[in-house]
């Protein structure tokens, strides 16, 4: 019953805001609009219904696109966020679209107006829905079961999302598994599996599918792989096909076309910015105002990526490559400024033109810390199955400072369950993160040396050695 009315909840509560953004817009279109499209398109009833249905169409698919509906499971801030982007390309099509059945740009105020209401109507709602959210339902209490990896980084990401999770206890699977059947006797909201051996791990699954209990699993590399496997029927028993490539040639060839095409018009569109952050880098020093560095894209080819120059000159004079940081004092006061909304990464259109990038792909890196990064964890060279991109899976479900195994496993998310709507998607949840800080602001100082990398890296090929390989 309750999960009935937590789902009910779930989809009622995102259900009424779609509803009342719709009827705002109804009283736009029929005090501001409708007689001015009139004169050119006469609408009937009918007409007047497409009108409001194809709005509430977009809506619905902007708000979920964005995850906007995710009430219960995202922060209020997060959904209010991407309600807001949400909301702002659907008013900006609805408003072209108007224009074009009367045949001339309409008065832009009305649709201002409207998407301000749209704005302070679904910040309130977001809040409220969570309220009424975590009102009925309680944080999910949680086991975690873990082996000998330590696992306090697993717990407090549980722990930062206290008013979804409540980890009551843990436990190692060292203990075994009637120590763990005899903790999980009590009501228990669900378990969160954590750096397990492949063999114990299959017995606990199987037990804790067959108890009906919750499991949050964080899967490895080779759970990764196997996700992106086909399915084929080709005997009396299941079989799952891995690919031994990535991306067919059709896929290739429309990925192509896009990226030239979105290139070039973001191109024409940006040129007044460059122009601006051109002329800020070189005025704030009198440096040069691009600054170029190798990367490694498809198959490890290298290139010279371009940027507008965010650093002081000669920021690495040593030449060792090193991570940005957080309030690094290597970036200038105007470095700041295009780096947190991503204005610096504009020239790289001209390498996606010459054919070095994609629009979505990983994110290239320099072969100095490829090289480093291998050392620990080979699997790296997985991400370099396909070309390189300006923006990407781990950017946008990631962080700038999520860890080097982290990225790869979201990378290769990517890469094994490819599609051109997959494209598609990421490139409209791009322009969400950028308004993010946290997806801009650098590694921890005590973090940001190679030695520390080169050592996270290496705690994350042993988790992958003592779980996947066993």
């Amino acid at each position: 019953m309750e999960k009935r009315i937590r789902r009910l909840l779930a989809v009622t509560m995102p259900l009424i805001g779609l509803l009342v953004e719709t009827a705002i817009y109804a009283y736009t279109w029929f005090s501001c609009y409708n007689r001015t499209v009139s004169t050119h398109v006469y609408l009937y009833r009918r007409g007047h219904i497409l009108v409001l249905t194809i709005y509430f169409i977009l809506i619905y698919f902007f708000s979920h696109m964005y995850g906007s509906n995710n009430v219960g499971v995202r922060k209020p801030g997060d959904v209010a966020v991407s309600h807001v982007f949400a909301v702002v390309i659907v008013n900006g099509l609805s408003y072209f679209q108007l224009s074009l059945m009367a045949n001339w740009l309409l008065d832009v105020v009305p649709i201002l107006l409207m998407t301000l209401a749209d704005i302070v109507f679904e910040t309130i709602w977001a809040y409220l829905s969570d309220v009424m959210y975590r009102n009925a339902f309680p944080p999910r209490h949680l086991v975690l079961i873990h082996g000998s990896r330590p696992f306090e980084e697993i717990r407090e990401k549980f722990i930062s999302r206290s008013d979804l999770y409540a980890i009551d206890d843990d436990i190692d699977i060292s203990e075994g598994l009637d120590a763990v059947k005899e903790m999980l006797k009590g009501p228990v909201g669900g378990v969160v599996l954590w750096d397990i051996p492949s063999n114990e791990r299959n017995a606990l699954l199987k037990y804790l599918y067959g108890q009906k209990i919750r499991i949050y699993m964080m899967p490895k590399i080779s759970d990764v792989i196997v996700k992106g496997s086909v399915s084929m029927h080709l005997f009396d028993t299941p079989v799952m096909m891995t690919k031994e490539y990535s991306l067919t040639t059709g896929q290739k060839f429309l990925k192509r076309v896009i990226d030239l095409t979105c290139a070039v018009l973001l191109l024409i569109i940006s040129s007044p910015v460059m122009i601006i952050a051109a002329i800020a880098v070189k005025a704030c020093d009198g440096g040069p105002v691009f600054y170029k560095q190798r990367r490694c894209t498809e198959n490890r080819r290298e290139f010279d990526i371009i940027k507008f120059r965010s650093m002081g000159i000669n920021a690495e004079r040593d030449g060792v490559a090193r991570l940005a940081s957080k309030n690094d004092s290597r970036v200038t006061p105007v470095g700041k400024f295009i780096r947190r909304y991503r204005i610096d990464e504009l020239p790289q259109l001209f390498n996606i033109i010459r054919g070095d990038m994609s629009f979505i792909g990983p994110r290239p890196e320099r072969p100095e810390i490829i090289d480093r990064y291998m050392e620990t964890m080979p699997e790296f060279a997985f991400r370099m199955r396909v070309r390189a991109g300006l923006a990407g899976y781990a950017q946008v479900y990631g962080k700038y400072n999520t860890t080097p195994y982290d990225k790869l496993k979201l990378d290769l998310t990517y890469i094994e369950n490819y599609s051109v709507w997959m494209d598609i998607k990421l490139m409209l949840l791009t322009l969400r993160i950028v308004l993010k800080p946290e997806s801009t602001e650098g590694v921890d100082e005590n973090k940001a040396s190679g030695e520390n990398e080169d050592s996270r890296a290496s705690d994350a090929r042993m988790e992958d050695v003592r779980s996947d390989d066993r």
